[in-house]
């Protein structure tokens, strides 16, 4: 079987390769079967990651089925399943509070325009480059602050002012918080984590997150508890997705969100990579790194028009997605097809899901995106540990660009160091 290396550099979809070898029903079959899979992980998990970005959770839903589809049918990987992902959180949640909405999706639209002109002009080659040890870092700084933003919903807390944004402020003005402390809601969010990590270990083919979350939904209507819902904060979600229509647009706004639009650009286009190169290892095949930048742009300007959020290739449904048995891009496809239809049959019963319990959801997708053994085993070289904690502090204490370009110059100037050292001459 050819691993796609001759064609790597090619703009193709790999759709559309896929259709040109062949497809039938069997491949079909697998594929639907996969997509439905991930489907599933992605129904709860898509509402989460849009709560805790500090939009509605329609918003989520609309950028997996948008973008989603988007990303699977003109992407350069067979398998990567787009749509939004947890290491956005932070950004978004930022920007939607400053700029507010308009700027938020405004911010989406360019960052899709710039992810497609890198893909243009052929530098997927130059975002797969950055340092791992830059990775691991700014990785593991989203998932402590992904944590630390889900502790306001996942205690039921009342704060008497808006929840800061950075961790440090945010920590004290929660503790501050502690006396409405909701023990009901700290129940549900809890019960929901250790399903998730128990039925992974006992069942790990079952969608532990949406048994959880249905299950803390029964659970809070059954017993009337007093707990915050989707229905009580955001009034539920549409049957249907909303028209297009251009986010929108003033040159003094468009200055004023270029900052935020390279963060989701360069981040945008790392998760993107990685989770194809993640893909790539588990199937043998090879994925075009400038076709599917290109994919992920468009699939984010498709998603402002229709009010979603950030979109990338996501680790855990792509794998998820491949261990499901599929076999062409025509899986993920089929995923946001499934999830429209969830919004077309049965949206009223989002209204019953507890926020704690999506919160729940969050602490496990940050919990399993730090990688934790990876952090250690980096520590063990104190160059790369340098950079891995440079990374990691700077993105905690000030944002994500700051962490990502003070890891990369710290990497290169130790790499300039060395090859300097090496090419002294010896006394």
């Amino acid at each position: 079987m050819p691993d796609g290396s001759a064609t790597a550099h090619l703009y193709r979809p790999k759709l559309a390769t896929t259709m040109a070898e062949g497809y039938g029903m069997p491949a079909l079959r697998r594929d639907a079967m996969a997509g439905l899979t991930v489907a599933i992980l992605a129904l709860p998990l898509s509402m989460a990651i849009a709560v805790a970005s500090g939009v509605g959770p329609e918003r989520g839903l609309y950028t997996a089925i948008v973008g989603g589809f988007l990303v699977s049918a003109l992407g350069g990987s067979r398998y990567q399943v787009g749509g939004p992902a947890g290491a956005f959180i932070v950004l978004v949640a930022a920007t939607a509070a400053k700029f507010g909405l308009d700027g938020l999706l405004l911010t989406v639209l360019v960052s899709g325009l710039l992810l497609t002109l890198i893909g243009a002009l052929r530098l997927g080659s130059l975002i797969r480059h950055i340092p791992h040890a830059v990775t691991v870092g700014f990785t593991a700084g989203i998932a402590v602050t992904i944590l630390a933003s889900q502790l306001r919903d996942l205690g039921g807390l009342s704060l008497t002012g808006p929840e800061p944004g950075p961790v440090a402020p945010k920590l004290i003005a929660l503790a501050q918080a502690a006396p409405s402390l909701n023990p009901a809601a700290v129940a549900l969010g809890l019960a929901v984590a250790a399903a998730i990590f128990g039925l992974k270990r006992i069942k790990p083919n079952w969608p532990g997150m949406l048994i959880a979350v249905m299950a803390a939904g029964l659970a809070a209507w059954a017993l009337h508890l007093p707990v915050a819902t989707i229905g009580s904060r955001f009034g539920g979600i549409p049957h249907s997705l909303p028209a297009p229509h251009a986010p929108a647009f003033s040159w003094p706004l468009l200055v004023r969100i270029a900052p935020a639009a390279l963060s989701f650009t360069l981040l945008g286009g790392v998760e993107s990579l990685l989770s194809a190169t993640v893909a790539d290892r588990l199937t043998g095949r090879k994925h075009r790194s400038n076709m599917e930048l290109v994919a992920q742009g468009l699939a984010n300007i498709a998603s402002a028009f229709f009010g979603g959020i950030s979109v990338t290739g996501t680790i855990a449904r792509t794998a998820t997605n491949i261990r499901a048995g599929a076999r062409s891009p025509v899986a993920g496809m089929l995923h946001a097809v499934f999830l429209l239809v969830f919004m077309l049959a049965a949206a009223p019963l989002a209204s019953y899901v507890p926020l704690s319990a999506l919160a729940g959801v969050l602490v496990v997708v940050s919990w399993n995106m730090a990688e934790k053994a990876e952090f250690a085993r980096l520590l063990r070289d104190w160059r790369t540990g340098t950079v891995l904690l440079a990374t990691f502090v700077l993105t905690l204490a000030r944002d994500l660009t700051t962490g990502i370009v003070a890891g990369c110059l710290l990497a290169a100037a130790f790499w300039a160091a060395s090859r300097v050292a090496r090419d002294r001459p010896a006394p």
